[in-house]
This record gives C-alpha cells, structure tokens and sequence, in this order.
C-alpha cells in the first residue's frame, strides 16, 4: 500500500531529469481565492539528476523583489556544482513586476516563505519516493533582497530543516516605513494600509510574524531545534533595506545564543570582482555566497554545515496538528506540516473568530 507522501506526490509531476520547471500546488491566497500553483526551477550538479548521490544536498536560491526565476539571486547552476547540492528557485507568491497601486499588499515573506518550503518538500520527498540516495541533513538557503528574507523567514517557519542559510542585502521586518511607504526612510512600500476597513489593513499580529528578529520567536525557535548557521551579508549604505534594521535582528539572534554572523560591508571591504558598492546591489552576489558560504557549505570543508535529525516534512506529530506554534499579540500562528510534509500556515484569533486582515 502506498504511503499517504507517496499517494500525494503522484498527483505532482515527476522530478525532471535535466532541470526543467514543474508546477506545483500552493496554499490558497485570499486575495485571489481558489486553486494556486508556483513554477519550480531545479537545478542538478552537472546538470543531470544521476549526479544526484549520497553526498548531495538540497539548497533554495531565492530571487528578489519583483524577479523571477534566479533574477537577484546567486546562480542556481553555479551553486549546484560548487556544493553538490540540488539548487531549487522559486516563483513564489508575487513574484514578478508588482503594483503596490493596485491595493493588494506585498507578502513580505510569510506565504512566500510556505512556497519556498513546499518546493523544497516536493524535492526531498520525490527524491526518497524514487530511493534515490541524498544527504537530508545538508539543507541550505540563500537569496538576495527580497529573496533574503524569504530564505530568513523559511528557517523561521521550518526551524528544524536548515543547516545554513545565507541572506545577501534581505529585509530583517516589515517596518512601519516599509509597509506603508512612509517617507525618510527605505525606498520600498509594501502597499498595506492603516484604514482597519481596508482590504489592504496590516494586522499587528501579521507584523509581528514578519519580523524576523522577534525576541519571542526567536525563544521558541530555539525550543523548536534550530541549530542553523545564519550569515547575512548587507552594505552599510544600504538605503532599500536599512541596515539598521540587520543589525537590531542580529543582536537578538546573539541574544537567543542562535548562531548568527552579520558581516557588514563598508568602503575598506570593497573588492572590485566581488563588491562593488556598500548600496543594497553590493555586487556578484553569486561570488558574494562563495565567499562567505564556502567554510560552511563546500563538500570538503571541516566546517561544513550538517543538521542531525529529522525534518519537519518527516517529523510531524499528528495529520494536521501544528508543528510550528508563534504566539502573537491576539493570537498564534501556526504552521502545520501534514502525513504529506507539505506546510499549511494559519492565523487563529484568540477571541476564535475567523482572520479578516490582509496580513494572514
């Protein structure tokens, strides 16, 4: 009898065998209610799903603000090769151009983050339906701008699936600045709104989960098993995600004893084939990840990164209970990883009634 993963996965395309996209589900969005797919792109070493083997990681290459594909985000190709891992990009929530003119919010990581998580589970558990041989511990994530935050937030919300994650100029929290586009201070707006009868009404509790750096999450991450290695990397002059925001998130994270190295890029760290400015752009993102991420994620290293145990997409409790519990203002957030591994977020009140915010 086929296992319920197994029954799942069947109704998903197969892995592809030279890096072409899939289509798979994902959780409904209540700004566009119904059935919702996001594009997987996958990458093998060398290109080929036999050079897949014992050794072989999994890894998320996420692109930035508006992109696609790998647009802002260090190359998927390269990676696979210089780690032997299966790099995977996502065309999660929003991605591509987007309007904050049209009334509908930014994401900002929390249904983009779900997306992400649900590619890499349909690798991992394609890869075991097939009995093909892979290393499950050494699972990594990297992205640049937006990307960042979303590789930050997929940690956030399976805290006990990566063994590093490295965020290249990534937004720390939704801001007051951001979610508004308040002036003075970051260039972007996420397009929310302060009107509580708005459609667009940001929730404190859905902005409380968007911060990266929140103390009380943290806590419970770190009850929860996270062990990752994380490593941002931000220009000091970084005016679209403010450094200072890197930096309030990684003192909490010292603050928590979770492992955190922030590796600020001033003038002197200038390096004309790597860096190029201290702005949000930096550089060669790609060789910006080699560089930090070398010690921690190259086959060969003695500081090479392997989380013991299980993962969430195989260590859940019970079909549908929640496996990942935030408490929040008025609430708590859930994420729940079902017989199928495949993640479900929800916001459940506590006065029980039903979420009405756009920040779910």
């Amino acid at each position: 009898m086929l296992s319920l993963i197994a029954v799942a996965l069947c109704a998903l395309p197969p892995l592809p065998a030279h890096g072409e996209t899939v289509m798979i589900p994902a959780q409904e969005w209540e700004f566009a209610p119904g059935p919702r797919d996001v594009k997987v792109y996958v990458y093998y070493p060398q290109g080929d799903i036999k050079s897949v083997g014992s050794q072989t990681g999994l890894m998320l290459c996420l692109h930035n603000w508006g992109g696609t594909g790998a647009i802002g985000a260090p190359d998927p190709v390269q990676v696979a090769d210089r780690y032997d891992v299966v790099a995977i990009c996502v065309d999660y929530l929003q991605s591509g151009k987007w309007d904050a003119s049209k009334g509908i919010p930014y994401d900002f990581g929390y249904l983009q983050a779900l997306d992400a998580l649900r590619a890499l589970n349909y690798v991992f558990q394609s890869l075991e339906l097939a009995k093909t041989p892979f290393a499950r511990g050494r699972i990594y994530a990297t992205g640049g701008s937006g990307g960042g935050n979303v590789a930050l937030m997929a940690n956030k919300l399976a805290p006990k699936t990566f063994a590093c994650v490295v965020a290249i100029s990534g937004m720390a929290k939704l801001t007051d600045d951001i979610a508004y586009g308040l002036p003075g201070g970051s260039e972007l707006n996420a397009g929310y709104s302060q009107d509580k009868s708005s459609k667009a009404y940001l929730a404190l509790d859905a902005q409380e989960l968007r911060d990266i750096g929140n103390e009380d999450h943290l806590l419970e991450m770190r009850v929860l098993g996270n062990r990752a290695k994380i490593i941002a990397i931000h220009g000091v002059n970084d005016t679209v995600c403010p450094s200072e925001d890197v930096v309030w998130m990684a003192r909490n994270f010292e603050q928590t004893d979770l492992d955190f190295d922030l590796h600020l890029i001033s003038k002197q760290d200038i390096e004309s084939d790597i860096f190029k400015d201290t702005k949000h752009s930096l550089g060669d993102r790609t060789k910006i990840l080699f560089k930090f991420g070398d010690r921690y994620m190259q086959p060969g290293s003695k500081w090479m990164r392997v989380r013991e145990g299980e993962t969430l997409f195989e260590n859940y409790e019970l079909p549908g209970w929640p496996s990942v519990k935030y408490p929040t203002r008025n609430g708590l957030y859930t994420i729940s990883y079902g017989e199928d591994g495949m993640p479900i977020g929800e916001f459940i009140s506590n006065t029980d009634a039903p979420p009405s915010s756009a920040g779910k």
